[in-house]
């Protein structure tokens, strides 16, 4: 016991060069096993400044995208070449999905840079769609796939909880909501054309009057603290709707529909602290040997823009069940290793 004060001298004299130092790694996955072949499309500029790189950023947003467990990407330059290919021009939601389709590929990615400034403190706005080439897949909300309901909802970020809640609240008004005029007109105007098809067609057998829907119970995860009412609308979205169903005996029938499967919109700001925090993080695990720290990421325009790629990749997926658990990483500090 005599030899301890000596041996904590020892620590005390090392400093912090004797602990090494303990991070936390984030780790992304894809969520989707029914996307998994994408396809990346050069970038709209829809920014104030004329000199973004569209492929630039494309490239960037592939390199990141490619980065995560379970994606192929179709490399940038294959996309262009086969979009001539096609003779498809891209004007519709349903023009998108048939160029998914041409390419082979599960989805394909429609972004765009609503802002951009590489000045300090940089700012970069990114909005991505992607579009499913088989039409019966569906829009894929914030809080898909997160653990509701279960032991492991506590650990759910409040940020993800907040945008799972938002959309969710959204879909639910969009029921609630009256008909806009044109709304209305084209409401009237298909009821009209029904009934004249009607007259036309003595033999057609009248449409079915739907009647009032019945209270649907409510069950499944409540972790949103939502609580519906009595009497819901037939197409009332639920909590429920956050938790992948079973699988089934036979494949469901073909719903098509035209909207983009994931949507993501984002503007992020240089001198934001949660950015940063986190851009010293991805920089930490880059082991990047040119001069400068992650300040520099501020100042090249090429890493900031990769790095804005990055975030909105992961963001958009872990939103909907595809971040892991976070990886530690023991490093001793390099200063162990001078001599």
């Amino acid at each position: 016991m005599r030899y301890l004060p000596f041996c904590l001298l020892l620590v005390l004299t090392a400093g912090c060069s004797a602990f090494p130092d303990v991070v936390h790694q984030p780790q992304f996955h894809n969520p989707f096993p029914q996307l998994s072949r994408v396809a990346v499309l050069p970038f709209y500029n829809q920014s104030n400044d004329p000199t973004v790189d569209q492929d630039l950023v494309a490239l960037a947003y592939y390199n990141e995208l490619q980065a995560i467990p379970g994606f192929e990407v179709v490399p940038v330059g294959t996309t262009k070449r086969l979009l001539v290919a096609s003779g498809i021009a891209l004007e519709t939601p349903e023009d998108f999905q048939a160029l998914a389709r041409y390419m082979d590929v599960d989805a394909i990615v429609e972004g765009s840079v609503t802002e951009f400034d590489p000045y300090y403190p940089p700012r970069m706005g990114l909005s991505v769609r992607w579009h499913a080439a088989n039409p019966s897949y569906h829009p894929i909300p914030p809080g898909y796939g997160l653990p509701w309901g279960t032991s492991e909802e506590e650990f759910i970020p409040e940020s993800l909880v907040f945008e799972a809640e938002f959309a969710l609240a959204k879909e639910q008004l969009k029921t609630q909501s009256p008909p806009a005029p044109d709304e209305e007109a084209r409401s009237i105007a298909s009821v009209s054309l029904a009934a004249a098809e009607a007259i036309l067609d003595p033999s057609a057998e009248p449409e079915p009057i739907e009647q009032p829907a019945e209270s649907v119970p409510f069950e499944g995860p409540v972790g949103l603290g939502l609580v519906p009412p009595p009497q819901l609308p037939v197409d009332w979205p639920d909590p429920r709707g956050f938790v992948p169903p079973a699988p089934t005996a036979e494949r469901p029938p073909a719903r098509p529909q035209n909207d983009p499967v994931l949507s993501h919109t984002r503007l992020y700001h240089g001198n934001d602290a949660e950015f940063t925090k986190r851009l010293a993080n991805y920089f930490y695990f880059r082991d990047d040997a040119r001069f400068g720290d992650w300040q520099a990421y501020l100042q090249r325009s090429e890493d900031f823009i990769r790095f804005c790629c990055h975030l909105h990749v992961t963001e958009m997926l872990a939103a909907r069940g595809g971040g892991g658990e976070t990886r530690v990483v023991w490093r001793w500090p390099i200063g162990r290793y001078d001599r």
